[in-house]
């Protein structure tokens, strides 16, 4: 069982406050502006992830600045006063020099920026990041250079069927909520925000108390916790309050269906029923359910669909978000197979499950199978901060600890409930993909 404890370790700086312990990950907050710090110290190699995940996402963009988090994300990268690439000393290279490696990544619920390095290189991925928190330049050159690359970006998006597929069947899942749209953001956004308008999204959000910094692996607490004190403690909490998403989605009362027609090969579909929030225990539920239909050759849909000829390949996902989200069960259709067939052969193995339930056995197949796949996600400081980054953009990096322990309580009427309670006609959206003929 997961242990958590609030009792805290010895020897962290006056600055640091230590709030509780979680299956060997320890959580801090800087007293001067409330950053937060997750520390989990591993043995082994020299090497140390950090990761700073801000709690703003697509989400929180409001309509004409879609996509502003994305594209800060590129322009953090372009630089402060003191690394910028005029002086030598850009974060890409910067970073690169000493064997780190380097990224960042944006989606519906969060931002995280992160560097994998040699432990002791660790004081200079904290300088970087303490120092973009605020300080990035937001150049009005680099932002145009910026939104060229993020445009040629989307169209590349925008000419793969299957991305476009899933964009049009949240785009008409969601009506109300800002899930509705794409983290990349809409085209004519992309093309009219302006260096003022990302700058005052930058000021809203980018704060020390709205961000979460993660380190993992080989380091010393005492002098870790000393360099986060030195670096992030002059940074001051935001002047403001931060802005939350007030929007819920209105109930869904009935189907709702798009087609994607563009040239391509193989046909697709996709289904995606209105799922509870991450941290409802439904939704370890339906992580299951996933497995149990559309994981392996014993699952549901490939021995119904793939075996007998009709997809290629089906897929099942529960995408885990902090509001209610979309479980979504996706199919390549099988050359000279129709749209039609596949759709009600998939609706009639769910069916089936809401009818009949489904066995012990296919419950601990799908049991281990996650545990495996979480043990692959959890193998070295770069997976095991991936994973943390998810669990904060749901809102509790304690469901990274506690998720094998909540999957042991879940049962085969568990399974079914949540089957019969989501995965109905009224909280489902279609998408047809139509390969069009040349």
């Amino acid at each position: 069982m997961t242990e958590t404890t609030t009792a805290p370790p010895h020897d962290i700086p006056a600055a640091v406050e230590f709030q509780e312990a979680s299956d060997g990950i320890e959580c801090y907050r800087l007293t001067e502006n409330d950053l937060r710090i997750l520390l989990l110290p591993q043995d082994g190699a020299p090497v140390a992830t950090s990761m700073v995940t801000y709690h703003v996402g697509s989400r929180d963009e409001r309509t004409g600045h879609t996509g502003a988090t994305h594209m800060l994300e590129h322009l953090m990268f372009k630089g402060t006063e003191r690394y910028h690439k005029r002086k030598g000393t850009s974060i890409f290279g910067t970073l690169q020099r000493v064997g780190a490696k380097v990224n960042a990544s944006t989606w519906l619920d969060r931002t995280n920026y992160y560097e994998m390095l040699p432990t002791q290189h660790l004081p200079l991925a904290l300088d970087v990041e303490a120092d973009r928190m605020r300080g990035a330049l937001l150049d009005p050159g680099d932002v145009e250079d910026e939104r060229t690359v993020i445009l040629n970006e989307r169209d590349r998006n925008q000419n793969d069927p299957v991305s476009r597929l899933f964009d049009e069947v949240w785009g008409a899942a969601f009506v109300a909520h800002p899930y509705h749209h794409p983290t990349i953001g809409w085209k004519s956004d992309i093309e009219s925000i302006t260096p003022d308008g990302l700058r005052e999204y930058y000021d809203t959000f980018y704060w020390p108390n709205n961000a979460t910094l993660s380190i993992v692996g080989q380091f010393d607490r005492p002098e870790v916790l000393a360099e986060v004190a030195e670096r992030f403690g002059q940074i001051d909490a935001a002047p403001h309050e931060i802005p939350q998403v007030t929007t819920a989605e209105p109930e869904q009362s009935g189907p709702r269906r798009v087609t994607v027609r563009q040239d391509g090969q193989l046909g697709a579909v996709l289904m995606g029923f209105k799922s509870p929030p991450a941290l409802d225990e439904d939704s370890d539920v339906l992580d299951v359910l996933a497995r149990i239909l559309a994981s392996g050759k014993k699952s549901r849909l490939y021995r119904r669909c793939t075996d007998q000829g009709l997809t290629s390949d089906v897929f099942g996902i529960n995408f885990r978000l902090r509001d209610p989200g979309l479980f979504s069960v996706f199919a390549y259709l099988a050359p000279d197979q129709d749209h039609e067939t596949v759709e009600d052969a998939i609706r009639e193995t769910i069916v089936g499950v809401q009818e009949d339930g489904v066995t012990q056995e296919e419950l601990d197949r799908a049991r281990s199978q996650l545990r495996a796949q979480i043990a692959f996600d959890r193998d070295g400081p770069m997976r095991v901060a991936s994973q943390l980054n998810e669990a904060l953009a749901a809102g509790d990096w304690k469901l990274y600890t506690q998720y094998l322990d909540r999957l042991d309580q879940i049962t085969v009427q568990d399974v079914q409930r949540v089957a019969q309670t989501y995965l109905t006609s009224d909280k489902m959206t279609v998408g047809q993909y139509v390969p069009s003929e040349a």
